[in-house]
């Protein structure tokens, strides 16, 4: 299967924190999981750019699109082109005939706020782009729901969950001795984060909705000193987490990392012993899925998470972690006090849980799972037969 991958979601060249999130990782990871698989041949157009030049870049880039995918589908006999997000399948309504006329199919990845975003022109669009894609793929029912509630017929919806790659995501052997690194990695010692400390880890841009700041304002006062919250990252609301401990007096409880590399975030997963997805709901930005909760995973750190959306999707109760209501500052205490006071617990649940996530969310189990559907369509089980595909099909 020939697939011309399009996304405007990759980092700089050798910098991969000049474009991080979400997006970025499932893009980057689904093309590599696609580079890698035995039934495909992958092209690209892919746009590599830092977090705060991609307004300026995606002018031109997107520009581009409309000569360079009709050209390549008919060069490289393209069977489908694949969005990885609703910002590049924008293209579509514009492009369809042309790439069905050269007998391949468009799919698209929506990711969440892609579908959501809440204004007037956006949302009459997005509507029109639905319709016109062959396949989606959202990567959570929360996503498909919104999907669907913009049109998209059901017989071209396919929920894929995001993968994390567990060669870079891994257990260690030595949970002790991989929290004595990170300890060292982050400048502090069993002096100042003693070894029977609950050390909680965040990771993620510092958006409203993933409640970083509800969790450190709400949460974290009632918690014991020797609970220790550990937050990645940088955003819009970095100034009120910073406020927040201020308030209450939470220096020593709080420690704010700033961007971190992988390397740096596979220290972090495989240190910590309980990974904190404490978002709230904001209208018109969902979480569509919540990718660090499965890098966590891969290296054996249980979840607790809010109960909101696509993370609802992510989470299976005592297996990876555990769900709890949004902004139920109760219940997140209760389950950290747990863990805080049974280390058998912590020991057991880490073994579980990356037993869990690597059976369930790998990138190359994903990859199968993306291909296997796609021949679906292409062979005109669904949505139609592109002649190139029903003959080699055939």
């Amino acid at each position: 299967m020939r697939i011309l991958y399009v996304s405007h979601s990759f980092a700089l060249p050798g910098d991969p924190l000049s474009n991080v999130g979400g997006m970025q990782r499932l893009a980057q990871g689904l093309h590599a999981a696609l580079a890698e698989h035995p039934g495909v041949e992958l092209h690209s157009l892919v746009l590599e750019t830092s977090w705060k030049a991609t307004p300026y870049r995606m002018p031109g880039y997107m520009a581009g699109l409309l000569w360079q995918i009709p050209a390549l589908v008919r060069r490289e006999r393209i069977d489908v082109v694949m969005h990885s997000s609703m910002v590049t399948a924008s293209v579509t309504p514009v492009l369809r005939a042309a790439i069905r006329k050269a007998g391949a199919i468009i799919a698209a990845v929506p990711v969440g706020r892609d579908v959501t975003l809440p204004t007037v022109g956006y949302q009459w669009y997005v509507r029109k782009v639905l319709r016109s894609l062959d396949v989606v793929f959202p990567i959570s029912r929360a996503t498909a729901g919104e999907c669907l509630g913009r049109g998209l017929p059901q017989q071209r919806l396919h929920v894929v969950p995001c993968g994390a790659d567990n060669t870079l995501f891994n257990a260690p052997r030595d949970r002790a001795a991989a929290r004595r690194e990170l300890l060292r990695a982050i400048g502090e010692s069993p002096a100042t984060i003693p070894d029977d400390a609950l050390i909680l880890v965040s990771v993620g841009r510092h958006q409203e909705r993933k409640g970083f700041q509800w969790f450190t304002d709400t949460v974290m006062p009632r918690l014991p000193r020797d609970v220790i919250y550990l937050v990645t990252g940088e955003g819009p609301m970095t100034p009120r987490i910073q406020e927040a401990i201020e308030r209450h007096g939470l220096h020593r409880s709080v420690r704010m990392l700033g961007k971190v590399p992988e390397d740096m975030l596979g220290r972090l997963y495989r240190g910590a012993d309980l990974f904190v997805m404490p978002n709230i709901h904001v209208p018109g930005d969902i979480e569509g899925f919540g990718v660090v909760m499965l890098e966590a995973g891969m290296c054996g750190v249980p979840v607790l998470a809010a109960d909101l959306e696509g993370i609802s999707d992510v989470i299976r109760e005592g297996e990876n972690g555990h769900l709890v209501r949004s902004a139920d500052a109760d219940a997140f205490e209760q389950v950290i006090l747990r863990y805080r006071a049974d280390r058998a617990l912590r020991a057991e649940a880490s073994r579980r849980t990356a037993q869990y996530t690597a059976g369930h969310f790998s990138w190359p189990a994903i990859a199968d799972t993306y291909v296997r559907l796609l021949r679906q369509h292409t062979t005109g089980t669904t949505t139609g037969t592109p002649a190139r595909l029903a003959r080699a099909a055939g």
